[in-house]
């Protein structure tokens, strides 16, 4: 056997080599098509191999890849940060561009704590977060991360800062209905607040709708309302982690827009560039620069390429796309026939407990029973079975954590947002053979 030099996310396993992508596709050295229903890791937003972005890049590249951000700046850089100013909630941002979500987060937690200490109010320190959360995979993200596999090897590194409920409907943490619980998840966040004192919290950290940690989990109407207003009573930031949910996936620009909602920071990753390069951002209001501007006049943090041109004029390309395939409309109706298709595989598939998510974000969760919403156990693995099983029939879906501690089976279905009805369809057909097949094996039928 040849020696390998690159890291593979599982050492044992065997990876395909992708030789080229189209559209929704992926096609292997083989010439093997792969429908990439997760658009990667929720990334892809438009699709592989389209022109336009092709044709900015290497425009981009003709003229100048990279400066240095301490030295210079550039006009696909500033044009970026206006845009995105443009698009976001308030229309009232700075921007801080990074390389991937995770330090779009852990800028954004830098940011808030700054933003106390340039006030005098050193105690301020804490950014707090759900229990059932991902942020990110470096030290400081990771601390504000509930997922609970992501944690455990690094344990002793990390803050204790994921405490709050999250606002899990399907497995309601106070077995409480939507319709009656008085968003009592929402008011977790003031317990915690009083608990620890709002003198030692800089900010809140939540994602729109949850991600990698719960599948797809949408909270129930009015809850990031009344988190704002908690956030505000407590002189407390609140920074909404669009890594995942940002960029048109959800129906919307930005996912916390579906409930009228302005954070004080917003971290955006993944859909930006459409994976077309590295880049992420980290938006900050108007309001929680002034003390900044006003005094040190620098945010500490800041990476090599941090708002190069090339990433910039590329991110710049792929929001073009967007608006004019009205992808934000696109993603809002065909999640809508997609969550349809997904309701009627769960009718027929009894290891399916809930089909939730908004726009082209859409997740299932798989229970052992339903009544009970009992989970698998982890030794049945039945997330990676769905996955592998999916993967060897040309599907591509993402896996997730399913359960109140992690310990169950979730998988997120998010296809490029130029996915037609008859990939759609495709993507049905194949992802209900892949379920059906595994739940033969693990229910034993």
């Amino acid at each position: 056997m040849t020696r390998e030099h690159l890291i593979k996310p599982l050492l044992s396993a065997h990876y395909p080599k992708i030789d080229y992508g189209k559209g929704v596709f992926l096609y292997d050295e083989h010439g093997k098509a792969y429908l990439d229903a997760s658009s990667g890791a929720v990334t892809a937003g438009i699709g592989h191999g389209v022109q336009e972005v092709i044709d900015a890049m290497l425009a981009q590249a003709q003229k100048v890849s990279f400066v240095y951000r301490s030295q210079f700046t550039s006009e696909p850089a500033e044009r970026l940060a206006k845009r995105l100013s443009d698009l976001a909630p308030g229309h009232d941002y700075w921007s801080f561009f990074v390389n991937s979500g995770s330090e779009a987060t852990e800028t954004a937690m830098k940011i808030a704590i700054q933003y106390w200490q340039e006030q005098g109010r050193l105690g301020k320190n804490k950014v707090i977060s759900r229990r059932m959360s991902y942020h990110g995979i470096t030290l400081g993200a990771l601390s504000m991360s509930g997922h609970v596999a992501r944690r455990r090897r690094f344990i002793p590194l990390l803050e204790e800062l994921p405490i709050v409920a999250a606002p899990y409907c399907y497995r309601c943490p106070y077995h409480l209905s939507a319709a009656s619980c008085g968003l009592s998840c929402a008011d977790d966040l003031e317990t915690n607040i009083k608990r620890i004192g709002a003198d030692h919290i800089a900010a809140f950290i939540a994602e729109p709708i949850i991600g990698a940690a719960g599948g797809a989990v949408v909270p129930p109407a009015g809850y990031y309302e009344r988190i704002k207003a908690i956030c505000e009573q407590y002189d407390i930031l609140f920074i909404a982690d669009e890594v995942m949910t940002g960029i048109a996936r959800t129906g919307a620009m930005f996912g916390i827009e579906h409930w009228g909602v302005e954070p004080d920071l917003i971290a955006l990753g993944k859909g930006l560039s459409a994976g077309y390069t590295p880049i992420a951002a980290t938006l900050v209001k108007d309001r929680v620069m002034e003390p900044i501007l006003a005094g040190s006049q620098i945010v500490m943090s800041g990476h090599t390429f941090s708002a190069n041109p090339q990433s910039a004029a590329t991110a710049l390309a792929v929001l073009d796309y967007i608006a004019a395939g009205q992808l934000v409309d696109a993603a809002e109706e065909k999640g809508r026939y997609l969550r349809l298709m997904l309701e009627r595989i769960a009718a027929n598939c009894a290891i399916i407990g809930d089909v939730r998510g908004k726009g082209l974000l859409l997740g299932l969760e798989f229970v052992a029973d339903r009544s009970s919403k009992r989970v698998f156990p982890v030794s049945l693995g039945v997330t990676t079975r769905i996955v592998e099983r999916a993967q060897s029939k040309g599907l591509l879906i993402y896996p997730a954590a399913g359960g109140v501690d992690g310990e169950g089976d979730a998988v997120i279905i998010a296809p490029p947002l130029v996915i037609t009805t008859e990939e759609i369809d495709l993507l049905a057909s194949l992802l209900e053979e892949s379920i059906v097949e595994v739940m033969g094996e693990v229910m034993g039928g």
